[in-house]
């Protein structure tokens, strides 16, 4: 699978080190990227990590935006400024450093998320309140998306001139 999925709950060890889940690591082991690129998400309290499908994606977004234009340059400043990239020890260990803790609200354990292309490190409290939001959030779309796709089936179901007799 070329896809980061799920979620997975780790301890910093008294170092400081993580260990990046070992599914997380075969798709970065795939990818090719030496490390694990990490910046703060634009919008939320916690950390957006890959590889080259991430980086990739950045320089893609930013490339449909005019060089020297105002939004360029606070893009890049939000997703390469205060980027950093993290070794990754032997045993798929990496060290967060403390700004990227004190971002994320991280203090002795981390939730990994797969998002498919890339995945986040969140601190689990603010982890579990997002996913309730996501949840209801997808909750409702759904209601409203099932609305719309019964609504032109009701519509066929419905005899002609048999509407508002």
């Amino acid at each position: 699978m070329n896809r980061f999925v799920s979620n997975f709950t780790n301890r910093l060890d008294s170092k400081g080190r993580v260990s990046i889940p070992s599914t997380f690591r075969a798709v970065l082991a795939r990818d090719g990227f030496e490390g694990l690129y990490v910046h703060p998400s634009l919008d939320a309290t916690a950390l957006d990590a890959g590889g080259n499908v991430l980086l990739n994606e950045i320089d893609a977004f930013l490339s449909t935006l005019s060089p020297y234009s105002d939004e360029r340059d606070q893009l890049s400043t939000a997703l390469f400024g205060t980027s950093e990239i993290l070794k990754v020890d032997p045993e798929g260990r990496v060290i967060l450093t403390e700004s990227v803790k004190v971002h994320a609200g991280i203090a002795d354990t981390v939730v990994f998320v797969g998002l498919g292309h890339k995945f986040q490190i969140w601190e689990p409290e603010r982890f579990r309140a997002h996913l309730e939001e996501a949840r209801a959030k997808v909750r409702d779309l759904k209601k409203v998306l099932g609305t719309r796709m019964l609504e032109p089936r009701m519509m066929q179901d419905i005899p002609p001139g048999g509407r508002g007799q």
